[in-house]
């Protein structure tokens, strides 16, 4: 096995391994917090619990949302600036539409309309959107104009000159954006990216609107059952405040190898 495939799947183990750990730490935690503020070993157990299976969901959703919103919009930021009108219209009407409408609104609509919209095409689609499915796409839409806007911003930063030495060394336009245009973008647009997925995690806890069981809904459930909203929420608030520290934690770590390896 080749010692760079071997490293990574070191990392990805320690990777999966920590992750693991960390919940399970969190769920802990949450117990003894539940515990000194007076909850009863039972409830304050199963409290601990569900807010740390909340937790959970909402790193997962944010994740999988924020990845593939990085994908959309490195696509529509592209299509953005393209020459061909039928290429740069529906990526501008797509931003446009997003971000000037709000996002409560788009899950709403993901999960109440968008399965009505389907079933023509997709007669299973009432039972395959479900609420995190649902709350999937509408995060990865309202992430990727965001982020369509600062890959933009981004391409256009790269000086005009690294266009023209590519194009006189005989590469495409579709080769210079790939090989020599994006890797310098996404590299400036690292930490307006961060900002987005940070910001992305917090926003996720609108999904408590379509009933998924994330950090927020899974506080109002305690809450509903314990009559103790300072307690649950001061617990919620901490939650989000170490999982976006660790998330920032983690990208500040790519950041810095990203700048490494663009010297």
């Amino acid at each position: 096995m080749k010692p760079i495939l071997l490293r990574w799947l070191l990392w990805l183990a320690l990777l999966f391994l920590g992750y693991v750990a960390f919940f399970a730490l969190l769920g802990v935690a949450l117990e003894r917090y539940f515990l000194l503020m007076g909850f009863g070993p039972e409830r304050a157990f199963s409290a601990g619990r569900a807010m740390a299976e909340g937790a959970e969901i909402t790193l997962k959703l944010t994740l999988i949302s924020g990845l593939a919103g990085l994908f959309i919009g490195v696509f529509a930021g592209m299509s953005r600036l393209s020459s061909r009108a039928w290429v740069r219209l529906p990526a501008t009407f797509y931003i446009w539409v997003t971000r000037g409408t709000p996002l409560l609104v788009q899950i709403l609509f993901a999960y109440n309309a968008l399965p009505f919209l389907l079933q023509p095409l997709w007669p299973g689609a009432q039972q395959a959107l479900t609420p995190y499915w649902a709350a999937f796409i509408a995060l990865s839409f309202n992430v990727g104009a965001y982020n369509a806007e600062v890959v933009r911003a981004g391409i256009q930063a790269v000086p005009k000159g690294q266009w023209e030495a590519a194009w006189s060394l005989g590469l495409s336009p579709v080769d210079t954006m790939r090989f020599v245009v994006l890797p310098q973008a996404l590299r400036i647009v690292v930490p307006p990216l961060v900002n987005n997925l940070v910001a992305l995690l917090k926003d996720s806890s609108l999904a408590s609107v379509i009933t998924l069981t994330e950090l927020a809904l899974s506080g109002q459930r305690i809450i509903s059952a314990t009559f103790r909203p300072v307690e649950v929420y001061l617990a919620v608030a901490a939650i989000y405040l170490l999982l976006t520290t660790v998330l920032t934690q983690f990208t500040n770590r790519l950041e810095e190898r990203l700048k490494v390896a663009g010297r």
